[in-house]
């Protein structure tokens, strides 16, 4: 999934003129930077957990982190030290799967078992076990202002969440059992895609296609993602100058 190329379908660019014009650290990258003048900091570089002991503090104008803060161990702090990292008057992009959009109801994650905690939006209260809100966890930073908070659910298929009702304790979901039949429509969708089509890219917009296929057929979830979908939520927030 390159989500950073398929956010830029729905940031202008004004954003990337106002937010990534210095020297920007782009965590969690992979090999699809947010600018192409981005310093990369992936599993090559260290560990995210941790990126204090790779990183001198206030060494950036933009730290931008695109589906990366779902992995780590502790959200809180790792938002702590990546924001130590950002100079006075910069900015601090934080992007995350939406709960609701990605995990529709289901914990653990259907589509990551690498996820350790999931996001929301806003609200108090969740389906989800490990939910935290994640513009609450920023605006607890010292000397943060945000500047936006918003959803993004650009592409989505269109398929139905599961949802059936909300409750006085928060959402409540149906959850489908994810069936044989899928798993067979899946693994045929990716044998048939892989040896028919050479090029890797056309390659996975056909799998993910025959996926989502699969998936509406047999009413199982899908994964939001799929495609040049996105199913995330996006913080941006500045430092104050001191």
């Amino acid at each position: 999934m390159r989500e950073a190329t398929k956010t830029r379908a729905v940031r202008s660019p004004e954003f990337y003129g106002t937010f990534m014009n210095g020297r920007v650290l782009d965590i969690g990258c992979g090999d699809d930077l947010c600018v192409p003048h981005a310093v990369p900091f992936d599993q090559q570089e260290g560990d995210a957990n941790h990126i204090l002991s790779y990183l001198q503090p206030q060494s950036f104008d933009c730290v931008h982190s695109s589906h990366c803060l779902e992995h780590v161990l502790d959200p809180a702090q790792c938002l702590k030290d990546w924001w130590s990292l950002v100079k006075p008057g910069g900015f601090l992009i934080t992007v995350v799967p939406d709960e609701d959009f990605y995990e529709q109801g289901n914990w653990p994650s259907l589509f990551n078992p690498d996820h350790k905690h999931t996001f929301r939006l806003d609200g108090k209260s969740s389906w989800s076990p490990v939910s935290r809100c994640l513009p609450e966890l920023v605006a607890s930073l010292p000397g943060a202002h945000i500047l936006s908070a918003q959803r993004q659910v650009d592409g989505y298929s269109g398929a139905k969440l599961l949802m059936t009702k909300r409750s006085s304790h928060g959402r409540v979901y149906s959850r489908p059992a994810r069936s044989s039949r899928f798993r067979d429509l899946k693994h045929t969708a990716s044998t048939v895609a892989r040896r028919c089509i050479v090029h890797a890219r056309l390659a996975e917009t056909v799998i993910d296609r025959l996926l989502i296929n699969a998936a509406l057929a047999t009413k199982s979830p899908i994964d939001q993602t799929l495609g040049n979908a996105l199913a995330q939520i996006e913080v941006v927030a500045r430092k104050d100058v001191c």
